[in-house]
């Protein structure tokens, strides 16, 4: 399926054009309001909680084993959240994680 150079322009306008009303509903209508403190703390986890949203799947269903399970990515998930909960430590999480991804492969 083929399309023409309007029909792309057209989509990532119309994608662009909503993406900011939905960015500006939020910031547009309250970003000039004082939000109650529950909300403030619960706001605070979004960052923590979209990067284990976002590769979750990655490791539960990898692409590159055409979505089965893969031990070698669940060990570096395991050795990831090890390490980082071990030493409070991003850049020593990502390393273990890497390293056990990298010896699990190069082991399988």
């Amino acid at each position: 399926m083929t399309y023409s150079s309007a029909e792309i322009w057209f989509t990532i306008i119309v994608l662009g054009l909503g993406t900011f009303l939905l960015r500006y509903s939020f910031l547009g209508a309250i970003g000039n309001r004082q939000m109650p403190e529950w909300f403030l703390r619960m706001l605070r986890y979004t960052a923590v909680a979209v990067l284990p949203a976002l590769a979750a799947p990655l490791v539960l269903w990898p692409a590159a084993t055409h979505g089965q399970p893969d031990p070698a990515r669940l060990a570096a998930a395991a050795a990831t959240v090890v390490a980082g909960t071990a030493t409070r430590n991003t850049l020593a999480a990502i390393l273990a994680g890497a390293a056990t991804l990298l010896i699990g492969l190069y082991l399988s």
